[in-house]
């Protein structure tokens, strides 16, 4: 029985480190309230903390990158779409989680793996959203912020597991991630 249970725990473990990893790079200060991220109350309490660490992580990343970018004014508009597009990722990421978690118990090997396709083309899907809205904000960055933005992006304190798609933290300047899904 405790193989069974690892043999569809293991899955769901690495979908999930595949899936969130790249939001647990972005992690963000509100621009939304945590308030209106909070999840379903058909969610059990557990799950919702763990989905409001997981809204407040996305909301610190925000607040870290738009610091580190130092956006101005005049970038509001392409920095508020990519925003909110990491927003958004995290918010279908952990739904898409939670879903198949709830449905988990009672899922035959072929439904788990189709379940974990589908958890691999959300995240796919996600970075396509991401991957657009920051090359409108790049294309909007001044040549001194796409330095920094490069920087952040080559990872340069990479090493020791430390991938920011690893949910690693290699340096204070680690990339956004995909912001799928920012799980702690």
């Amino acid at each position: 029985m405790k193989n069974s249970l690892r043999s569809l725990i293991l899955p769901a473990l690495v979908s999930l480190a595949l899936v969130a990893a790249p939001a647990w790079a972005q992690q963000a200060t509100p621009a939304t309230p945590p308030a209106a991220q909070k999840l379903p109350t058909t969610t059990p309490p557990g799950a919702q903390d763990h989905g409001q660490k997981h809204a407040d992580a996305v909301e610190q990343r925000i607040a870290d990158l738009h610091a580190q970018l130092k956006i101005t004014d005049q970038q509001a508009k392409p920095w508020d779409t990519f925003a909110q597009t990491m927003r958004d990722n995290a918010r279908k990421a952990d739904q898409a989680f939670r879903e198949r978690a709830q449905k988990l118990p009672t899922m035959t090997a072929e439904d788990a793996m189709k379940s974990y396709a589908d958890l691999t083309e959300t995240h796919a899907d996600n970075m396509k959203k991401l991957s657009s809205a920051f090359s409108d904000l790049y294309d909007a960055l001044s040549p001194a912020q796409k330095q920094i933005a490069d920087a952040m992006y080559r990872n340069p304190g990479g090493g020791k597991g430390a991938s920011p798609h690893k949910g690693g933290k290699a340096s204070k300047a680690a990339p956004a991630g995909a912001s799928s899904s920012a799980h702690s």
